[in-house]
């Protein structure tokens, strides 16, 4: 066995040094490597404290497709170490990259669109949000998916894709909105008695905001009724209870007024058999 060992080394000894020497080269760079991974690793896990808008479920992505990257340049050093051509096996690795790209192209748009709603953030998990045809709250955020609940309790999961190519009308996201509740009067009644009808509504609301500062104002002068409009803000999460609180205290207050909440009306005038016949004999006469 010795003597087998010795014969191997006098007859291969510069080749035993020189892969011995590759074999300490390759582990000083997977110790690198690793290295790298955990500074990679620990700078990405730093980010939200110093972002706020980038969301903790990027975090862990980014940080295994960079470690992922620095582990692939690694084994790309090791093997020109040894002396593999390494440019084919890049180019291989690109084609076959861009062959799983293109089998994968719907998929891989959806998580490039979860990506960029995670880092810019149009709406938030407990927004209700308007995506296109798809209204409700949004309940979770993902990679590939955003699930919204609507009003009547249903679930709606929606590819981030298509929410990524509509525009969103986010509810929630100003703290505060404007309603407009509209009346009709009659013609007869007085305006300013509307006005101030209007006004005791205002009062008698605290849930309605100071700045902007509500607004009363002749809405439309209809064909049956004077349209009085009456312009609030208040905040998101007050917005349906006042909405529908106030349109009850409204329509209380006009007829606590004395003013009238006029039906749609229209004037038909009928003529009698005697009109049309004199009517038809002028025209024969003409």
């Amino acid at each position: 066995m010795i003597e087998s060992l010795t014969g191997l080394w006098e007859h291969h000894a510069e080749l035993i040094i020189d892969l011995g020497y590759k074999a300490l080269l390759a582990v000083a760079v997977l110790l690198a490597g690793r290295f790298t991974v955990r500074l990679v690793r620990r700078g990405i896990e730093r980010v939200p404290g110093r972002f706020r808008r980038l969301d903790a479920v990027l975090v862990p992505i980014f940080a295994t497709t960079a470690g992922y990257a620095v582990y692939i340049v690694c084994l790309v050093i090791i093997l020109d170490i040894f002396g593999v051509n390494t440019t084919s096996i890049i180019a291989l690795l690109g084609a076959a990259g861009l062959a799983v790209g293109l089998a994968l192209k719907e998929t891989l748009g959806n998580i490039a669109a979860g990506i960029m709603l995670l880092i810019l953030r149009p709406y938030d998990i407990g927004d209700y949000v308007e995506c296109g045809s798809q209204a409700g709250t949004v309940t979770e955020l993902g990679l590939f998916t955003t699930t919204l609940e609507t009003a009547d309790g249903l679930y709606i999961s929606a590819p981030n894709g298509s929410i990524w190519g509509t525009p969103v009308k986010n509810f929630t996201r100003n703290g505060r909105r404007r309603m407009d509740v509209i009346v009709g009067i009659a013609y007869d009644d007085s305006i300013d008695d509307g006005f101030s009808a209007l006004r005791r509504v205002i009062a008698a609301e605290p849930r309605l905001l100071a700045d902007p500062a509500p607004q009363v104002m002749v809405q439309e002068l209809a064909d049956s009724s004077v349209n009085l409009q009456l312009r609030v803000w208040t905040s998101a999460g007050d917005f349906w209870d006042v909405w529908w609180d106030l349109k009850k205290h409204v329509k209380e207050s006009v007829e606590r007024a004395g003013l009238t909440i006029p039906f749609p009306q229209q004037d038909v005038w009928l003529r009698g058999e005697h009109e049309t016949g004199g009517l038809a004999a002028e025209s024969r006469g003409r």
